[in-house]
């Protein structure tokens, strides 16, 4: 190999016009060093990804509050745009997370999948966090009251709303609004649109509440009508352990129906935990029964006393499996408020939020849509809407009621609805009724009963195991095969001959349930199912599934009053009436419609000791004892469910 001297290198840059090696001065290598090494390091204060393409422009705003408080806002605005609408959502779940799906210049592609209709149609798109949450200021407080007797502040979600619109609206503040601003948003960040409704700016000129929060404890989130749905506890140490999302405790090994069950009381699950630490946790355990506290946090009726006018879309899926209540609870309480001229109600064939989970609309779960009813929502029943209301744009041509008919794959539009309820409807509820042999069908019965050991140590679980709240089925676990229990002896399963003609039901239908006990407490499961017939040949696992198209659960001790609990006196027939979740259904030719009844629903719900304690957060393993069960048929206490049969074509 060539080797080559230092003289000769030095001639060689001589010739090539370069100085000699040697006189080369050396580097100065602390220049060097400084020059690489800056105060402040290599992240530059501002920084944006941002290219010349990009056709949006992103603000990150502190809006003051009139206390002084800064919520932390973020503005998309289309380059070039003027007079353009706002769309706001207000948030706990962060901002910044909300907002940019890709690092794309195109405002289409950056915006998330549910508001690519409103970007591209030119609309301003406004998140903001609410207080106390992420890079807002403030005190965070879990649904926190309006102010009031629970909230002396004078400061709450309405009147956050209220003065956040107030300085988007601002012409100095944002020049390119048209000044009129719509809000949307799922589960609690439909509360705060429903929150923004209760004293409303004058610019908020429409609203969609998806899957709202309104009350806690009847049929939303906490509670279901007394039965704590334990499911959430990790939520709550997420919401609440921190200003952003706090990392909540291991709940064990995989299966949370043995982590629950091991743990004893949900009490002593969140005590193991460090759960007590929590405010809103301790409030919880403090309030097991719908007292003061939550009859005035409820909604719906906080809206009926102050009924609003701006033009809303109540949206409520139908097989929602955290807030299934609310929704059409407010449209309710719109209703009877004489303002049904603004306000819609729309079901869904969807599951909690599903339709901002960046998920197709053509199925859930086994269920099979010929449309993606997703796409639909957004492009042809959200957007005109807000067109309508906020540029001039066409009437959207929405019914007073749009609802979804699972059994027969299809859109219906309603004038009046529902076509069947106890008073001021077109048809009574007709009642169906538990029958000898396991029977069920629109027949008086003879009087009977039929009986089941309810053992809180062999709890029937809501899905089958295992089941882990994280990794599980939870956004899908209404349209689970029922199967699964069906032919468990604490499980008790009617269902009518094969049906030769259609039954059609639209509305809400109730649980009518007489019961014996030979406990001091307990609770009882309805769900009303379609059993599809034994064999589909295009979808062999279909047949024969057993889908419930409405379940509810109640807590005994409420039977009289949900505010003053009482034992059940054991051993005496009792009757337990309550409301089950909307349906609007067809059940076809070949089909059965099937009534199961049960006394737990687990881990997904909290045990019942069946023996009664002042608060069952508290119950000792001693309080836990089986019970026998007798569900009373025909005669003067006969058990069935009044259902919303309607003949009518919508």
């Amino acid at each position: 190999m060539l080797k080559l001297s230092v003289a000769a290198l030095s001639l060689a840059a001589q010739l090539l016009g370069a100085p000699p090696l040697a006189a080369r001065p050396e580097p100065d290598r602390k220049a060097q060093m400084e020059s690489i090494v800056k105060p402040g390091g290599d992240v530059p204060e501002n920084y944006s990804a941002t290219g010349e393409a990009r056709n949006f422009e992103r603000r990150e705003i502190m809006i003051p509050m009139r206390d002084g408080v800064k919520l932390h806002t973020i503005i998309l605005v289309p380059k070039g745009t003027r007079n353009a609408p706002i769309i706001l959502n207000r948030t706990p779940y962060e901002a910044d997370a909300r907002v940019e799906r890709t690092a794309s210049d195109k405002y289409t592609n950056a915006v998330p999948r549910e508001d690519v209709e409103f970007a591209r149609a030119g609309y301003i798109r406004v998140w903001q966090d609410i207080r106390g949450k992420h890079k807002s200021e403030g005190d965070y407080v879990m649904m926190r009251p309006i102010a009031g007797p629970f909230n002396d502040s004078g400061i709450d979600n309405s009147t956050d709303a209220y003065d956040t619109i107030d300085w988007l609206v601002n012409k100095a503040n944002l020049p390119e609004s048209n000044g009129r601003v719509g809000m949307i948003g799922s589960s609690y960040e439909g509360s705060m649109v429903v929150m923004a409704l209760l004293n409303p700016h004058p610019a908020l000129k429409a609203a969609i509440p998806e899957s709202p929060l309104i009350d806690g404890w009847i049929g939303d989130d906490w509670f279901h009508n007394g039965a704590f749905r334990q499911g959430m506890a990790n939520y709550i140490a997420q919401q609440t352990g921190g200003h952003g999302k706090a990392r909540a405790p291991s709940r064990g090994g995989y299966d949370d129906y043995a982590n629950f069950l091991d743990a004893g009381s949900a009490g002593a699950f969140g005590k193991a935990r460090g759960f007590d630490q929590l405010p809103f946790w301790r409030r919880i355990v403090d309030h097991p029964s719908y007292d003061a506290m939550w009859q005035g946090s409820a909604l719906d009726r906080l809206l009926a006393a102050n009924p609003s006018d701006v033009p809303t879309i109540w949206m409520q899926p139908l097989w929602d499996q955290d807030d299934i209540y609310g929704a059409i609870k407010s449209w309710e309480t719109m209703k009877a408020a004489g303002k049904l001229a603004t306000n819609r109600l729309l079901l869904g064939p969807w599951s909690h939020s599903q339709v901002v989970r960046n998920e197709t609309g053509r199925s859930l779960g086994p269920l099979q849509w010929s449309n993606d009813t997703i796409t639909q929502y957004w492009r042809d029943m959200v957007l005109p809407f807000f067109n309508e209301h906020l540029m001039d744009g066409p009437p959207s041509d929405l019914p007073p009621v749009l609802a979804y008919n699972s059994g027969a794959d299809r859109w219906e539009r309603f004038d009046h609805w529902p076509l069947a309820c106890e008073s001021d409807c077109p048809a009574p509820l007709t009642p169906i009724y538990l029958q000898e042999g396991f029977g069920l069908g629109f027949e008086a019965a003879p009087p009977g009963g039929d009986s089941y050991v309810a053992d809180p140590a062999k709890p029937v679980p809501y899905y089958p195991r295992p089941v882990n709240f994280e990794d599980g089925p939870w956004d899908k676990w209404l349209t689970a095969d029922q199967r699964s229990v069906d032919g468990r002896t604490d499980v008790l399963s009617y269902r009518t001959p094969i049906l030769s003609d259609p039954v059609s039901v639209s509305g809400v239908p109730f649980a009518d349930i007489f019961a014996r006990t030979t406990g001091t407490d307990g609770d009882f499961v309805v769900k009303l199912i379609d059993v599809y017939p034994d064999e589909n040949p295009n979808d062999p696992k279909m047949g024969g599934y057993q889908l419930a198209i409405a379940l509810e659960i109640f807590r005994g001790r409420y039977r009289d009053s949900f505010s003053d609990p009482a034992p059940i006196p054991a051993g005496e027939v009792q009757r337990y009436k309550f409301r089950l979740p909307a349906v609007n259904h067809i059940f076809k030719p070949g089909h059965r419609i099937m009534v199961q009844i049960q006394s737990s629903l687990f881990p997904y719900y909290d045990r019942n000791p069946q023996t009664y304690v002042p608060n069952i957060f508290h119950a000792e393993e001693a309080d836990y004892r089986s019970a026998m069960v007798t569900i009373k048929r025909g005669g003067r206490t006969a058990s069935g469910i009044w259902l919303p049969v309607v003949t009518a074509k919508p």
